[in-house]
């Protein structure tokens, strides 16, 4: 390993770190995303194609989240209200006791959360902030360096092209190719298996005869991009939905969750275990210790992070060896 290798690993391990340390994984996953939507859209030709598919989607996506922020707000009130008594029943059946026995006590409990939380609201108030900026920031990114990738010294006459700076630049731009290839590989594995998972839990909810299905199905979808938890998330309102219909649709949903939990374990293994190689004990070493630094961005993160790292030693070994 050169001079400029090691130099460059050392800059991008100290990046690596301020994104964990200064909470930018926000920025650096919109950069991401956008960078390898443009890719898609741009079909390897035209770049000023690519960039207009790409405005349409940012305004068709914004357009679907606030559509679906407004159906959330009026449904999951009403879901709650027809979940909760039926929950709350069974478990008195069961022995079971809960802080909540219906709808306004889990508001009164929830409000008693926030009541003591207070302090930290101008808090969290920042951080939601924070977190659009970078969103913005990040999509502005992505668009610059998919239209031009340049560092500013290919044309620069006064720059020797072996110099030090010429060439850890040039092993810079490596190191980010290779971030960005585990990216896609773990990234687009995930989304394909939320995808098929978001099709059978759709097509299990219409069967079952759920109400609304398009919110309880879009919440799937965007739970599913969550690594574990996040599925956690959405199995736990489908069989609290289930409860309004009757503890048989409930248990018939829980056994349908534990099918495609099993499903998902192939899906994980065939899908993003082809591709990473990566043990599991070990990515959820890493996706816990990537909730604590940086919250969900963090635990997106994880698995790339653990990928990207993976592939720099596999190389760093094979050029020592040689």
């Amino acid at each position: 390993m050169n001079q400029s290798t090691r130099i460059s690993h050392i800059i991008m391990a100290v990046l690596l770190v301020l994104i964990g340390a200064l909470h930018l994984g926000t920025l650096l996953l919109t950069a991401l995303f956008g960078f390898f939507a443009l890719r898609l859209f741009s079909f390897g030709k035209s770049k000023l194609a690519g960039l207009a598919l790409y405005l349409v989607a940012i305004a068709i996506i914004g357009w679907g989240l606030i559509h679906f922020s407004r159906q959330a707000y009026l449904a999951l009130p009403k879901i709650a209200e027809t979940t909760i008594p039926a929950v709350t029943d069974f478990a008195q059946k069961q022995g079971i006791e809960l802080p909540f026995t219906d709808y306004a006590g889990l508001k009164d409990l929830a409000l008693d959360e926030v009541r003591q939380d207070l302090a930290s609201l101008g808090r969290h108030a920042r951080e939601a902030g924070f977190a659009v900026v970078q969103l913005l920031c990040g999509l502005v990114v992505a668009a610059s360096l998919f239209l031009s990738a340049k560092w500013g010294s290919e044309n620069d006459p006064g720059l020797a092209r072996d110099s030090l700076y010429a060439t850890v630049v040039n092993e810079l731009s490596e190191r980010f190719q290779i971030f960005f290839s585990s990216f896609s590989k773990v990234a687009g594995a995930q989304i394909i298996i939320s995808a098929i998972n978001t099709a059978l839990t759709c097509g299990f909810l219409l069967w079952a005869g759920y109400s609304y299905v398009a919110v309880i199905t879009a919440t799937t979808f965007l739970c599913g991009v969550l690594p574990i938890i996040g599925n956690l998330i959405s199995n736990t309102l489908i069989v609290f939905v289930g409860f309004t219909l009757s503890p048989h649709t409930a248990l018939l949903a829980l056994i349908f969750l534990i099918v495609i939990h099993k499903l998902e374990y192939f899906l994980n293994s065939k899908i993003i275990g082809d591709r990473i190689q990566t043990p599991m004990w070990l990515t959820l070493v890493g996706i816990m210790l990537g909730e604590k630094l940086m919250g969900v961005p963090g635990m997106i993160l994880a698995p790339i992070v653990l990928h990207y790292l993976k592939v720099e030693a596999s190389q760093s070994k094979a050029t020592i060896a040689a």
